[in-house]
């Protein structure tokens, strides 16, 4: 059966991570209750070449259009609709992503606010102990920052920082990219062939003759 994932973008920096997932998300044959929040939107505008338009109705459109999907694979949630499945233990599915994760996001899911659909699906999927990613791109991390990752980890919440290795030798921000989408297809169980696993052939360091003669 296939999986469904909510997956919501926030206002931090790193909005090519959540656009990149939603996209291998749907390639894998994921169902995507989609949620935006509003600096989300300013953030897409500014970091990528997306002419994301104003409106949720043509925000339905542009989705639809650049992110094509079977009929109900892919659906767009307002931040105000409080019918939806997302906000409620009962229509919920088992897992969500936040990606990327705002600090203030962090904040609010620390303190159990629910001010937006964002927030509240985040709530329900702690409250009812489903499987909760958050992906902050911050740096450097204040000690409320901490003290909300350390906080939001110890309610059953798993703290994926948007740090990609360099292991696998990126050539390419896409690599890049990758890297941290593949972290996040592990943790919900997705196959993915977006980098080789440590310890598989080719997977991490280089040949000898390759290696510097300073190197040790």
């Amino acid at each position: 059966m296939d999986k469904t994932i909510t997956l919501a973008l926030t206002g931090a920096s790193g909005a090519q991570y959540g656009l990149r997932l939603l996209q291998v998300l749907l390639a894998a044959n994921c169902r995507v209750y989609l949620l935006l929040s509003r600096a989300a939107e300013v953030v897409i505008r500014r970091e990528t070449t997306f002419d994301l338009p104003e409106g949720f109705a043509a925000q339905q459109a542009w989705f639809a259009a650049h992110f094509p999907a079977p009929p109900g694979y892919l659906t767009l949630f307002d931040r105000e609709d409080w019918f939806a499945p997302v906000a409620s233990g009962s229509g919920a599915p088992e897992a969500m992503v936040i990606c990327p994760a705002s600090g203030g996001t962090l904040s609010a899911l620390a303190c159990g606010a629910s001010n937006n659909l964002i927030e509240r699906a985040g709530d329900v999927a702690l409250k009812e102990r489903r499987k909760l990613i958050l992906v902050p791109r911050e740096a450097p991390y204040s000690q409320v920052h901490l003290e909300n990752m350390l906080k939001l980890t110890q309610m059953g919440a798993v703290v994926l920082p948007a740090s990609p290795g360099f292991y696998q030798y990126p050539k390419t921000i896409e690599d890049l990219l990758d890297f941290v989408v593949a972290r996040i297809l592990d943790q919900l169980g997705i196959a993915h062939s977006l980098m080789v696993p440590w310890g598989s052939d080719h997977a991490g360091g280089r040949s000898t003759e390759n290696k510097d003669d300073h190197e040790n």
